[in-house]
Parts: structure tokens; C-alpha cells; sequence
């Protein structure tokens, strides 16, 4: 069968230092060990809002670009639609038991790090290889099983609140376990050279640009450390 039984595992090596980076972002940094305010909390819920709205979207444009012999990676597409229709609403009744407006925040203009990297996703699917689309998913589905489950934890403690108001980030730290696994299944059946060389491109590029929404968000701590 050859080494497209291992791409997985040779994803996460050749993208470890991109990981890397990502996770040593002051933001993601405080924001694991609940160091943060209210106000950057719902920050991020907002920026979340604003590239977690177009999953659905993007799935399906993907799922419409894969060539007939990526059939099996289609239908695994419609199982992905299923599991993250409606996450956005979580996001905004998050933002609302924080005490903040979520109309305002669904009306509001997204940041240009979030608008940028939901515009490279899109761009992956109309322009490049479609299957570079899994690239975005390896870094924020395994971004979250690494903190969400934890900082949510941790930012309810300091900041007091119900844990009503971390239904996006409790549930994506649990239930992105299985994504993952699911997801590693799908790429160890790739077969294609070109096919893994675009998961491998994007994945690297959404690092940086997912890495950049979270320089984008006003960075405000408990304990005032940077």
C-alpha cells in the first residue's frame, strides 16, 4: 500500500513547527491556563462566530469540487454537515449568557485576520485542489482537542461563569476526539501525491492565518501578564 497508509502521522510531523507557533501565541497561551477577561473572552466567542458560520458553506462548496474518484471523501463530508450544523448559534448564546448583545456581534464586520483566512479557505476549494480544504480542518480541530476543553475549565473558574456560557468550547474539546480520529482515517486513504501535497500546503498556511485571529483579539489577563 505504500506510505499514503501514514500520511496522517507524516502530516503532523511536517507541520509540527507551524503547531508550534500557533500554540505559543500569548493569546492561546493565557487564554489554556484561564487567564483572561470577560471582554477577551467575548472577543474570541465573537471572532469564532465569524469563521465557524461559514463551516457549513465550506463543506459543501468542498464536497461539490471533489472529483468523482474522491466519492468516499464526499460522502464523509456529509457526515462532517451533520455534526457542525447550527455551532455557530452555540457561539452567540454564549456571547449572550456573557452578557453581551449577539445580534450585535452577528451583524458586525469580522476582523480582517478571521475575513483573510475565511477567504484563503475558500479560495483553496474554487481555485486550488478542493482536498486542500482538509488542511483548515487538521488545525482547527486539533487546535481545539489540545485547549478548548481546558481553557473552558479554567476561564469559568476565574471569571465566574455558568458553564452555559462554554457550550462552543466544552463541546468542541470532547467532540472533536472523534473528529480527529475520523479525520485521520480519511487521510491515510488518500492515495494521491497532489491530493496530500495540498492538505500538507494548507494546513501550514492555516496556521499562520488562524494563528493571526488570534493576534487580532485584544489581549486583556487577570494577573496583567503579557
Amino acid at each position: 500500500m505504500g506510505n499514503e497508509n501514514h500520511f496522517y502521522d507524516e502530516l503532523l510531523v511536517a507541520t509540527e513547527d507551524a503547531r508550534n507557533d500557533l500554540l505559543s501565541i500569548p493569546f492561546i497561551q493565557q487564554g489554556a491556563a484561564g487567564n483572561i477577561t470577560l471582554e477577551s473572552y467575548v472577543a474570541f466567542l465573537g471572532q469564532a462566530y465569524h469563521h465557524v458560520k461559514h463551516t457549513i458553506p465550506l463543506l459543501m462548496a468542498c464536497g461539490g469540487a471533489l472529483p468523482e474518484r474522491l466519492e468516499w471523501l464526499r460522502v464523509a463530508i456529509g457526515e462532517y454537515i451533520e455534526e457542525e450544523m447550527g455551532h455557530q448559534e452555540w457561539i452567540l448564546n454564549d456571547i449572550e449568557i456573557c452578557g453581551s448583545d449577539k445580534e450585535v456581534v452577528r451583524r458586525a464586520v469580522a476582523n480582517p485576520a478571521t475575513e483573510l483566512m475565511v477567504a484563503y479557505a475558500y479560495d483553496i476549494i474554487q481555485r486550488g485542489n478542493p482536498v486542500g480544504f482538509f488542511g483548515m480542518v487538521l488545525v482547527l480541530e486539533g487546535t481545539s482537542v489540545a485547549l478548548a476543553t481546558q481553557a473552558a475549565e479554567r476561564i469559568e473558574v476565574a471569571l465566574k461563569l455558568p458553564e452555559k456560557a462554554f457550550s462552543y468550547l466544552s463541546s468542541h474539546g470532547s467532540l472533536d476526539v472523534g473528529h480527529v480520529a475520523f479525520y485521520e482515517v480519511l487521510m491515510n486513504k488518500l492515495d494521491n501525491e497532489a491530493d496530500k501535497q495540498a492538505v500538507l500546503h494548507s494546513a501550514r498556511m492555516m496556521y499562520k492565518l488562524y494563528g493571526d485571529v488570534f493576534r487580532s483579539l485584544p489581549l486583556a489577563t487577570l494577573t496583567g501578564e503579557k
